[in-house]
């Protein structure tokens, strides 16, 4: 597996992941599908901005991606930010998650970071697993906060100092 920037001609597979992320589970608090344009202005102001978005590339293409932007949009808030995570269904549990967060936390203490912040549904044990052993500790539990599928969705918020 190669960690490498995410460019362009990535988005169609990267949206890929995004939608089936959407469509079946309680990762991100979204319903609907987004479109490759959403992908693309997403990239670009990344990029604008100074974040990374990371690409995971195996024998299969894209395995998954990572990047973080600000947590909170106020001056004192700017050595803070949040992350994001995602792996295609057919390669969870391969390691590349933590590759992708690994990576994410080398970034961000370049870049002057001081503390990084997972939101992630308190249903997903695996993904607070896997922050757990990256370091990262649960600080807050917001209770009925999202909607999804139905029902109501807890949100847990765990942080890293960097």
């Amino acid at each position: 597996m190669n960690l490498r920037e995410a460019a362009d001609p990535d988005l169609p597979e990267i949206l890929a992941i995004y939608n089936d992320v959407i469509a079946t589970s309680t990762a991100v608090f979204i319903e609907t599908p987004v479109a490759l344009d959403d992908r693309r202005e997403w990239l670009r102001l990344r990029n604008e901005q100074g974040y990374p978005v990371i690409v995971a590339v195996d024998e299969t293409g894209i395995a998954g991606y990572g990047t973080f932007g600000d947590f909170r949009a106020w001056p004192g808030y700017r050595f803070t930010v949040e992350h994001s995570v995602h792996v295609r269904a057919d390669r969870r549990a391969h390691g590349i998650g933590a590759a992708i967060v690994a990576e994410l936390v080398r970034r961000a203490k370049a870049m002057g970071k001081h503390v990084m912040i997972a939101g992630i549904d308190a249903d997903n044990i695996a993904s607070l697993r896997l922050h757990e052993r990256l370091g990262f500790e649960r600080v807050a539990h917001f209770r009925e906060v999202g909607w999804k599928f139905g029902r109501w969705l807890d949100l847990v918020f765990m942080q890293r100092r960097l």
